[in-house]
């Protein structure tokens, strides 16, 4: 065995327990601030995280699935279609099953100012668009996705699992929202994970979708139609 093959040997057996600690450090992120309060919010460290880790072990946020599509229009259809499903699960299938269990899911602090107020739905978009959309995109389904993949050896099984677990945390990441929004919102992370898997990973397609969505609530609770 050549010196070179047996340093990658090496990389190799390490790739697999740095990235499990990752995600443990990852998934105490999130809990830490959305169910135990004791951190500030975990989506600018987990996306400062995963900037850093992609760039050292990778070489290149590329990785993360940041790259550029083979197709946009492929992309912005894949993007439209996991938002119309996403949209239709929750209203249809989501909200009227929980609403048999538990309260109903709590919107999230401001939604009320939205309501007619142009400069607040602005503001609103800005932030779906910068913090949602790429922000969550990139700590969720970019670092956490990818890491927990990696433990499981980077297979298509492993993908998938990872995405499920993710799911959850993203979840749980909307812990404000009480036990309806946590499932609601596991059901959307597990929507943008598949998205991001059938589009080949690439993050264009979920940082796209979860901007649609989010762009859709502010839009209708604005105009007085959801709250």
């Amino acid at each position: 065995m050549s010196e070179a093959q047996a340093i990658d040997d090496a990389d190799r057996a390490l790739s697999s327990p740095i990235s499990g600690l990752e995600f443990l450090i990852g998934a105490a992120i999130v809990l830490g601030h959305n169910v135990w309060h004791v951190l500030p919010n975990e989506v600018p460290i987990l996306f400062v995280l995963g900037l850093v880790s992609t760039r050292l072990r990778e070489g290149g946020w590329a990785a993360l699935g940041l790259k550029r599509p083979k197709s946009w229009p492929k992309t912005i259809l894949l993007a439209a279609g996991a938002t119309i499903l996403r949209l239709l699960l929750g209203t249809l299938v989501i909200d009227p099953l929980t609403a048999h269990f538990w309260p109903k899911q709590i919107a999230p602090k401001g939604t009320d100012s939205i309501v007619h107020n142009p400069t607040a739905a602005l503001i609103a978009l800005l932030f779906v668009w910068t913090f949602a959309a790429f922000g969550e995109e990139i700590s969720y389904r970019g670092y956490l996705t990818k890491r927990g993949a990696d433990v499981g050896g980077g297979s298509s099984l492993a993908w998938w699992t990872a995405t499920i677990v993710v799911a959850v945390l993203f979840g749980y990441g909307h812990y404000y929202k009480g036990p309806a929004g946590i499932l609601d919102s596991s059901v959307a992370g597990l929507i943008l994970g598949a998205a991001f898997l059938l589009s080949g990973r690439n993050l264009w397609t979920t940082i796209l979708a979860h901007g649609f969505i989010d762009t859709i609530a502010v839009v209708l609770v604005f105009l007085g139609l959801a709250s």
